[in-house]
């Protein structure tokens, strides 16, 4: 037996009690509620949830609980953590949760991406333990706001009625009756449904989408949702409707348009309640977390790396559209620039 082999039974016979140890734990050092890490704040999940127990609330604001599955995933925060979940405004756009933050004073925003490029300094810098996984051009560098899930636009149809349609195109054809999910100057998903339209070899031509979509009005096929047999929306949302028992609705990502969005996820830098602001975005962002949003049908941030891990629910995913390739996703300026037009041009 060597020597070194000798050390290291004595050392496990020590750590079982049969000598006492000279060694002295550091004391760990006081929580920082408002780190910009579960590390550098907490030093431990345990010690993080602690701290979130004693707040003992957290503020959301905008989470329908029919959305991306946020229902089953407050509750289970709020279960696991025994923490009250105040949920504010569910139906509040992006906009108007930065316009209500100093009223209502959310712990944490879910935001699109340009309202949240836009207020950056009103949220505090945070990088979940997951943070590595998200793909670098969909969080800010500084922790400030980082995708937590997304999707693509998609064609949800009546498949006893109508054909899947290839392309938006097809939806001039006979037969299609073609609903946008409100007004694009006011919505944003009907917007997307306009920029999805306007794709061409992944470029957006917001002009082109307009078109498509007045030419439809013309010909008086462009209707209210509850009487087309075609809807233009997030592929979750298509999905989930398409997952009702006895249903023939189906949904579909035309190959020519793959745009893709994500939704944000942000920090108040005036959280009322910061240690459970921090513990929430470390509970969305886990695995558990991510693959809840993936059962509401939603794609989650860390998905690729959880699929290369072994980690994501891969059963929950098959049920998803398949996606055509990597979304395209509208930078600010071409949101702004599209915008603008749609405002200009759109005959409501």
């Amino acid at each position: 037996m060597t020597v070194r082999t000798c050390a290291a039974i004595a050392a496990v016979l020590v750590s079982a009690g049969c000598a006492a140890s000279t060694t002295e734990e550091k004391p760990l050092a006081p929580v920082n509620a408002k780190a910009a890490s579960m590390q550098a704040g907490f030093t431990s999940m345990d010690r993080l949830a602690e701290a979130a127990k004693k707040e003992g609330e957290l503020n959301v604001i905008a989470l329908p609980r029919d959305w991306v599955n946020y229902g089953e995933i407050i509750d289970t925060f709020a279960d696991k953590y025994d923490i009250k979940v105040n949920q504010l405004e569910p139906g509040a756009s992006s906009r108007r949760q930065m316009e209500a933050a100093a009223q209502l004073k959310p712990d944490v925003f879910d935001l699109s991406l340009e309202v949240a490029v836009a207020n950056a300094p009103r949220f505090a810098p945070y990088k979940v333990q997951g943070w590595h996984d998200l793909p670098d051009h969909v969080k800010d560098r500084n922790g400030a706001w980082y995708a937590g899930y997304g999707g693509y636009m998609s064609l949800g149809y009546d498949s006893a009625k109508v054909k899947a349609p290839a392309s938006f195109a097809d939806l001039l054809k006979p037969g299609y009756t073609v609903a946008l999910p409100g007004d694009p100057r006011q919505t944003a998903a009907a917007f997307s449904g306009i920029m999805a339209a306007s794709l061409q070899n992944g470029v957006p031509q917001v002009q082109r989408g307009v078109e498509l979509f007045t030419k439809l009005k013309k010909e008086g096929k462009l209707a209210e949702p509850p009487a087309a047999n075609v809807v233009v929306d997030w592929d979750h949302l298509n999905a989930e409707r398409a997952a009702e028992p006895g249903t023939s609705w189906k949904v579909t990502i035309p190959k020519d348009s793959p745009l893709g969005a994500y939704y944000v996820q942000a920090i108040n830098k005036d959280a009322p309640h910061p240690a459970a602001a921090r513990l929430w975005q470390e509970f969305v962002f886990s695995d558990e977390g991510q693959n809840l949003y993936l059962k509401g049908y939603a794609r989650p941030a860390r998905g690729e790396a959880m699929l290369m891990k072994g980690t994501l629910d891969t059963e929950t995913a098959a049920r998803l559209p398949a996606p055509p390739g990597p979304p395209v996703l509208l930078t600010i300026p071409q949101t702004d620039t599209a915008k603008t037009y749609v405002n200009k041009h759109w005959a409501g």
